[in-house]
């Protein structure tokens, strides 16, 4: 998973593009989780994807040999997208289960898995649910012709694509095809009779297909009834082949256990036939030795023979004496010859049995011998054929292992390379974090100077209006001693200057109106900017990956409204000198009453409430800009912060892959290579 990570994050590089943080995101949760058992999914529901992503996925997924499963439901691809991610799986050999659920796929969509499916050999099961292929008939076309030529699908779910009756034919003819395909769903199309007596006549024709969802297609019931009939005559046959695959196996079995009992039938035969022969070798020797004992006791019977005579002789003169002797000898010695007649007889007997049991016997061992040496001679053959089968297959495991240790080298120094590339990259990207560091900190800093003259620059203004506030209300207790004592003056002109006064005073009170409502409208833009101001700073809290083009823009905001400030106090200057100007000019023309004296000491009054007002919303504005300046402090501390735990994150990371590579290197045959050198 961190491989697969790391390519993706490379290829986006490689094309200039910046990776997708939520597909990282998602890559690192599937990391942390782990995937122990059999396959691997890649789960990238939910994740709008864009083309460049796509495109770079689709690089990716080429030579990747990790996943056996990926969900790309409901990511929103576009045309490119589509077309740039299904390039990927051309070429992959892992992948089994492909889920392409809720994408709006449409023409371009269709065009390439129609590709895929003519090019791609080993993807299982496809779920292309809630799509749009059947809108366009060519590319419907196109997609039928590679679901046709491909031999590894087994289940495809074409729900909700809006297929029509043509679309139905074109899936029938793929049917009358394809030799592959178990699984159907076409359910909630638009397919109606046409399209499903279509689809019946093709089953009359596949033998694959076991499943076949039609619900929503307006399809008749008895149509439906007939389609479920020819998939069920389907999955009988595709039992009965099952179930005779079963037998052939249980057969072959047998056959294998009938030919090891014979094997040992015929090894347990020669064992008899050595017994036999040893017993046949054991029995002629016993007769050998048999014979020469009687031979030996014949011998002794003739030297006692020839003693017997020579007593007679002898004897002759004492024949009267001996008589009785001789009698008893000569008796003794009839018995003997018939004794040794009777065991004549008898060993010819058992000499004649033996020679027939003996050329029984060596019948059958010739019969046997014949057997067995014909299938000695098969066996011979057989020998011979796995002695050149034991051959070729010692040649095969010599070419083995001269790639293995071919392989073992090129490994040695491509981990070599990679421990290379890896100390560099470790290299580049601590050299990076300290030049951002640097830069950050600079940046910061300047912040920390600008905000700080600026402050220094609006307190120095806030003072320099209050002492002109004070230079007023001086000057308007001077002109009030002057009023006191011009009274007397005014009092002789006041039956004169009556009616001019009321004509200047509505004059004057339109003017003095006309100026509180650019007060007004100043005051209004003052807050507009300030909520501007605002606006600007919830779209830096918005955009957290730009803050160095953000701090820039908001430095510039922070000048311009400084300039906005200096040409409002400007203007605030030259208006309170204008108001300077008509107070003296009023002065000289209400001295003649009191009166309008003392409207006019109330209208002053006012003006120095709203100049008050003003400066108050002033000081609100500046305390709102120490806020967001504090504020900004404070995010950059939090930036600072989180790219400390970047940092530290990634150095975590580079030494848990140092440890992996070393534990792998040390347990893998390299390891033993590599440690003397070590």
């Amino acid at each position: 998973m961190e491989d697969f990570r790391r390519t993706f994050v490379r290829v986006c590089k490689e094309a200039g593009v910046e990776p997708q943080e939520s597909v990282l995101a998602r890559l690192l949760q599937e990391r942390r989780g782990g995937g122990g058992g059999g396959g691997v999914c890649l789960d990238l529901s939910g994740q709008s994807l864009s083309a460049d992503t796509c495109l770079a996925l689709g690089r990716v997924f080429q030579n990747d040999s990790v996943f056996t499963e990926v969900s790309l439901s409901d990511c929103m691809l576009s045309e490119e997208g589509a077309k740039g991610l299904l390039s990927g799986f051309f070429t992959n050999t892992t992948i089994k289960v492909l889920d392409l659920k809720g994408n709006n796929l449409r023409s371009a969509g269709a065009e390439a898995l129609g590709k895929l499916l003519a090019r791609n050999k080993t993807i299982q099961r496809l779920v292309l649910e809630w799509n749009a292929l059947g809108m366009w008939d060519e590319a419907f076309s196109l997609f039928c012709e590679g679901l046709a030529a491909n031999a590894s699908l087994t289940q495809l779910d074409l729900r909700n694509n809006q297929i029509t009756h043509q679309g139905a034919s074109e899936l029938a003819s793929v049917l009358k095809r394809n030799g592959a395909l178990e699984v159907l769903d076409l359910r909630w199309n638009n397919m109606g009779l046409l399209g499903g007596r279509s689809l019946l006549d093709s089953l009359q024709q596949n033998q694959t297909l076991v499943q076949l969802e039609m619900a929503g297609n307006n399809v008749p019931s008895d149509t439906l009834k007939a389609l479920e009939q020819a998939t069920g005559h389907n999955s009988d046959k595709r039992s009965l082949r099952t179930e005779g695959r079963s037998r052939t196996k249980v057969l072959s079995k047998e056959i294998n256990t009938l030919k090891q009992e014979k094997g040992r039938q015929y090894l347990s035969l020669m064992e008899t036939i050595d017994r036999q022969r040893d017993e046949l070798g054991r029995s002629n020797r016993s007769t050998s030795v048999h014979v020469g004992k009687l031979q030996e006791a014949l011998d002794e019977r003739k030297s006692t023979v020839i003693a017997i005579t020579a007593k007679l002789q002898m004897v002759e003169a004492a024949l009267a004496l001996s008589e009785q002797k001789q009698q008893d000898l000569g008796e003794m010695l009839t018995r003997v010859r018939a004794e040794k007649e009777e065991q004549r007889g008898r060993q010819a007997k058992e000499r004649k049995k033996d020679q027939e049991d003996g050329v029984l016997r060596e019948g059958k061992l010739l019969r046997d011998m014949q057997n067995m040496t014909d299938s000695n001679t098969q066996l011979r053959n057989k020998v011979e054929e796995q002695e050149r089968r034991c051959k070729s297959q010692q040649q095969q495991i010599f070419e083995l292992k001269q790639e293995l240790t071919n392989s073992t080298a090129e490994l040695k120094l491509r981990l070599v390379q990679a421990e290379d590339r890896l100390e560099m990259e470790k290299r580049r990207s601590k050299q990076a974090l300290e030049d951002m560091d640097a830069l950050r900190q600079k940046e910061v800093e300047h912040m920390n100077r600008h905000l700080e003259e600026s402050e220094r620059a609006l307190q120095d203004r806030i003072f320099k209006l209050e002492n002109q506030r004070i230079q007023l209300e001086e000057e308007l207790s001077r002109s009030k001693a002057g009023s006191v004592t011009q009274r007397a003056e005014a009092e002789e002109e006041l039956s004169r200057v009556r009616a001019q006064v009321r004509l200047e005073e509505r004059e004057q009170v339109a003017s003095l109106e006309e100026k509180l409502r650019a007060v007004r409208q100043s005051r209004q833009e003052v807050q507009n900017q300030c909520t501007q101001q605002k606006q600007t700073v919830a779209e830096l809290q918005a955009k957290q990956g730009q803050q160095r083009l953000e701090a820039d823009g908001l430095r510039r905001r922070v000048e311009e409204l400084q300039q906005e400030l200096s040409g409002k106090d400007q203007e605030r200057v030259a208006e309170v000198s204008r108001v300077r100007v008509e107070l003296q000019e009023q002065t000289g023309h209400l001295q003649a009453e009191r009166a309008t004296n003392g409207s006019l000491k109330e209208k002053i009054s006012a003006l120095e409430r709203e100049m008050k007002a003003l400066s108050s919303s002033h000081r609100e504005a500046l305390l709102d800009k120490e806020s967001e300046s504090s504020s900004l402090l404070e995010r950059l501390r939090l930036r600072d912060a989180e790219i400390q735990r970047m940092r530290e994150d990634e150095a975590q990371r580079a030494s848990y892959l140092h440890s992996a590579v070393l534990a792998y290197v040390q347990g893998s045959p390299l390891g033993h290579y590599s440690s003397p050198k070590k």
